[in-house]
């Protein structure tokens, strides 16, 4: 029976994964918080390493508040990347195939067409300068390691973009939504079951890949498409900007170009209109 270690239980995209867990009865999971593994500690990752003997950890563990990152540049890099060449190490020394999720944020959004994996990247925000840093440190530590790289993600679980305007929209509060970010909203609930399908597959094709939603539009478009599906369109103060000041700097486009995982892992994705309606679905509405 495979062993799967996750982190970041408490996450959006580890939560997705528990749910989806339950369609491989044959796989044994450890869902773990910050709380009952700090991945930060390197002699707490050693120790439970030794204790439970894994085949695949997959990281959802990560600092992702791109904004807040500016201003707390050491906690983002300790989280995203020191403490992945922590994580890194640890599977490494006990034959632990790791996965890892990443960001379209590695790239500066200047080349107006769907980035490649072999594309120079060039982080513009602490963000995705510290998540580049731990891409970095799995390549040289790891033999066996999968990088997801994903963007917009989203689901029915947490703080993401989905929950807030959802919840802007009941309070009453305006929503001024810029339409000068082009990329691509992913359902995590999508990556969750792509990530579980390569490791019963046991393709060992192990390197960095895009995974997204098909598909672009504007966080304006995804904001109304949102509204518009959750049948509260009209009622709601959306309105768009060209001009939106953020303390970070966000790459113009960032859609992701998904044929290496099509063609190598055999993953499909699906628009990610028609997935946003399927996590509306899960989505409570009051």
């Amino acid at each position: 029976m495979k062993k799967i270690l996750v982190t970041g239980a408490n996450g959006q995209l580890g939560r997705c994964i528990k749910d989806a867990s339950s369609q491989y009865p044959d796989v044994e999971f450890l869902f773990v918080s910050k709380q009952e593994l700090d991945i930060e500690n390197e002699e707490v990752l050693k120790d439970f390493f030794t204790k439970n003997k894994l085949d695949f950890c997959i990281n959802t563990a990560a600092y992702t508040n791109v904004e807040k990152a500016e201003s707390d540049k050491e906690k983002a890099f300790a989280v995203n990347a020191e403490a992945v060449k922590k994580l890194a190490t640890a599977c490494q020394d006990n034959g632990v195939v790791l996965f890892h999720i990443s960001t379209d944020y590695v790239f500066d959004g200047k080349k107006g067409l769907p980035y490649l994996e072999t594309d120079q990247t060039n982080p513009i925000n602490v963000y995705g300068a510290s998540k580049l840093k731990g891409e970095a440190y799995i390549d040289e530590i790891c033999d066996k390691y999968f990088i997801f790289r994903t963007s917009w993600l989203y689901s029915q679980y947490g703080h993401n973009f989905l929950n807030t305007i959802l919840r802007y929209a009941k309070e009453g509060k305006a929503l001024t939504i810029t339409t000068e970010q082009t990329g691509t909203p992913t359902n995590a609930n999508d990556l969750a079951m792509a990530i579980l399908k390569v490791i019963k597959q046991d393709i060992p094709q192990y390197g960095v890949y895009n995974y997204s939603n098909k598909g672009e539009t504007t966080w304006f478009g995804f904001a109304e498409q949102i509204l518009l599906q959750a049948g509260i369109l009209k009622d709601a103060n959306l309105a768009k900007t060209n001009h939106y000041a953020t303390f970070a700097a966000r790459p113009a486009y960032s859609v992701l170009d998904n044929a290496k995982a099509k063609n190598a892992l055999n993953l499909q994705n699906i628009d990610w209109l028609e997935s946003l309606k399927s996590v509306l679905e899960k989505t409570v509405i009051d």
